[in-house]
């Protein structure tokens, strides 16, 4: 008889991968592949398309529309430069807490809905149940959107995701988008005694880092709404969290590097926030130009994740509450996969064990009584799922 692994044990195996999003995650692709085949379970594995990394997904029950998807990703922040007191890709369970890279953030979650999938499997289930395991998240969710859409044809539409973050087991309903880039400031170096006949980037940066703050300060001071209320801050906030240049003193700059974060509230947009910052850099690099023409700044976005809108009645929320008993309005500030899925036309809702502000974290965990909080959610979703 096929072996049936708990929560437990398959969070062990997922953690013993160490799937840091600048290396390969095919070794846990394969494996999870190879679980879900043993059991009869076939998988879809989308290679992503420039790098040995995978998503895979599943589909469980009757080959009908309206699955719930239970929504993961494979991947993990890195360790190095982190003070553990154990080995991070291994589960040590420790004064009620399991501890190791990712059970938290989230191959706990994973875990449990690899089980559940299988479980449902086994059990016969009368509205089917899918199992979505992306890539990417930690580095922009870049995954997600490729993973969906190679969903769409394989297997029958979903219309409810469950995605598992650490909220624990509340039911977050909104959170924030997040657009990301890094801008390139192209000086020209001169003497800085004669500073007036050149262009100093890291100077004319400074302007644009100084419009973030002005534009943060409009925002605080801004109106709110019932669902910009719900947040922590309740405004679109904008952040400078890294910033090089420069070679000397009495130089000025040719190069100035800095990355901007914007987390976005949901019902606002990321490409009018882009068009308004690439006006302010436009106007920036005009008054530089004059100065000298072979001045220029360029701005690569490296990220831009949709928000999370609060639904009315929505399918995902409903399921969530009826399951926890949780009646609570809950939001976020941090971005997820969910308003990706939501995007795309399902209904979305953020449930999942662990506290977030493990995530990230050296001797990362998640609790006992969470994960165990977690499997019983998956218990009564598959009974759920076979009436």
């Amino acid at each position: 008889m096929t072996e049936i692994l708990t929560p437990f044990e398959i969070m062990q195996k997922l953690i013993s991968f160490p799937s840091v999003s600048s290396d390969t995650n095919l070794p846990l692709v394969d494996w999870v592949e190879g679980y879900l085949a043993s059991h009869g379970i076939i998988s879809h594995r989308f290679m992503a398309p420039d790098e040995p990394k995978a998503a895979l997904f599943a589909h469980v029950g009757p080959q009908v529309e309206g699955a719930i998807v239970l929504s993961g990703h494979t991947d993990v922040v890195p360790v190095e430069g982190q003070a553990w007191d154990s080995d991070p890709f291994t589960v040590i369970e420790r004064d009620g807490k399991y501890y190791g890279r990712g059970t938290c953030d989230m191959k706990g979650f994973d875990a449990l809905a690899i089980w559940a999938l299988v479980e449902a499997h086994n059990k016969g289930v009368s509205r089917p149940l899918q199992l979505a395991l992306s890539y990417d998240e930690e580095v922009g969710c870049i995954g997600a959107p490729l993973m969906i859409e190679a969903m769409q044809g394989v297997v029958p539409k979903g219309s409810a995701v469950i995605v598992g973050e650490p909220s624990m087991m509340k039911a977050v309903t909104g959170h924030k988008g997040c657009y990301g880039c890094v801008t390139h400031v192209h000086g020209f170096e001169v003497h800085s005694s004669l500073v007036h006949t050149g262009v100093s980037a890291i100077m004319q940066a400074a302007t644009l880092v100084e419009w973030t703050n002005t534009r943060n300060a409009e925002n605080m001071a801004g109106d709110r709404d019932a669902i910009s209320a719900m947040f922590v801050p309740p405004w679109t906030t904008l952040h400078v969290g890294e910033i090089e240049g420069g070679t000397a003193m009495n130089i000025t700059a040719k190069d100035c590097r800095f990355s901007l974060d914007i987390r976005v509230l949901p019902g606002e947009s990321s490409v009018e926030w882009h068009k308004t910052y690439m006006q302010q850099v436009q106007a920036v690099e005009a008054r530089m130009q004059a100065i000298h023409p072979d001045t220029r700044i360029e701005v690569e976005m490296v990220s831009d994740v949709p928000g999370l809108k609060p639904e009315k009645d929505g399918e995902a929320e409903a399921l969530a509450r009826a399951i926890t008993g949780d009646n609570g309005n809950h939001v976020v500030s941090y971005g997820t996969e969910a308003g990706q899925f939501q995007q795309a036309g399902y209904s979305a809702v953020v449930c999942g064990p662990g506290d977030i502000a493990q995530a990230h974290q050296p001797n990362e965990y998640v609790t006992v009584a969470q994960f165990n909080a977690g499997h019983a959610f998956m218990q009564r979703l598959v009974q759920g799922l076979m009436s």
